[in-house]
């Protein structure tokens, strides 16, 4: 009997210790797994806030269906006077352009001097345009009445460039110099400076043109170009004709400037639509 009991002790500790190393190697196991690596995410791509080109802005000059040539051709307005011209520009500012969806950019710090006697003045390049299709260009002949309070300014709004009245604190907005048989002024000059910004005599005329159909596409490869054509003859013929035998110096703001104004806010048209 004794060496009976023996023999059951002797198996149920062996048993413990079978069970003991089993639930070890249990706890042990989920240790010695061989390590997973997991591959870092992929890096999510970004999308460049910068979907911006440029567009040009270019002005032909035309004396009605002629091109403007200087000093040397011969033109007659609608009062019949003949006249030369020797200089010709005008202020541009406040450009707007309105995508096809109705929504508008405007240019930042727009003002131009456009100088037709200076070829690289009439090609207006503006930057940071954003991609899209325009369907029409809006901007105003001018400089605008915070600028002109502002005193003298640099860039295209220096006075060195001879489109500025001190004793006035204001801007000429255009200016046409020439000559005409029938002006009655020293040398038969024509001096037709025209300015003023504010009052009944303001001469700012704000310029709307549509596209007709066409569109300005500004793209990561395509720079459009709008051609403008700017007729001086419009200046002279509607709704006002002007006689250089009674009008021909201009030269400070007032009803005579503001004739001239209401007729040159007619002066713009589009040419073509490039896009390249």
């Amino acid at each position: 009997m004794i060496q009976y009991v023996k023999n059951l002790n002797y198996i149920k500790m062996k048993s413990m210790y079978k069970i003991s190393a089993l639930l070890l190697l249990i706890t042990v196991m989920p240790n010695c797994k061989k390590e997973t690596k997991v591959p870092a995410p992929e890096p999510i791509p970004t999308v460049s806030t910068t979907a911006a080109g440029s567009m040009k802005i270019e002005f032909e000059a035309t004396v009605g269906d002629s091109d403007l040539v200087f000093s040397t051709a011969t033109y007659t307005n609608f009062a019949g006077n003949t006249f030369k011209i020797t200089l010709f520009k005008y202020y541009i500012s406040n450009i707007k352009i309105t995508i096809s969806d109705n929504t508008v950019w405007a240019e930042p710090n727009s003002y131009h001097l456009v100088d037709h006697s200076e070829a690289s003045t009439t090609i207006i390049k503006m930057q940071g345009v954003p991609y899209a299709e325009y369907k029409a260009i809006e901007f105003m002949i001018g400089v605008d009445s915070v600028s002109n309070v502002s005193g003298a300014q640099n860039g295209d709004l220096d006075p060195v460039k001879g489109m500025f009245w001190s004793w006035n604190s204001g801007y000429i907005m255009a200016k046409m110099e020439g000559t005409s048989a029938q002006s009655s002024a020293t040398d038969h000059k024509l001096t037709i400076h025209v300015g003023g910004f504010s009052g009944p005599n303001s001469v700012l005329k704000v310029i709307s043109l549509s596209f007709n159909g066409g569109v300005a596409k500004v793209t990561s490869s395509g720079t459009p170009a709008i051609r403008l054509k700017s007729n001086i003859m419009q200046w002279f013929q509607a709704p006002n004709v002007i006689d250089f035998n009674i009008l021909n110096t201009v030269h400070m703001p007032g009803t005579d400037a503001k004739k001239v104004s209401d007729n040159y806010a007619d002066m713009f048209s589009i040419a073509y639509i490039h896009n390249n």
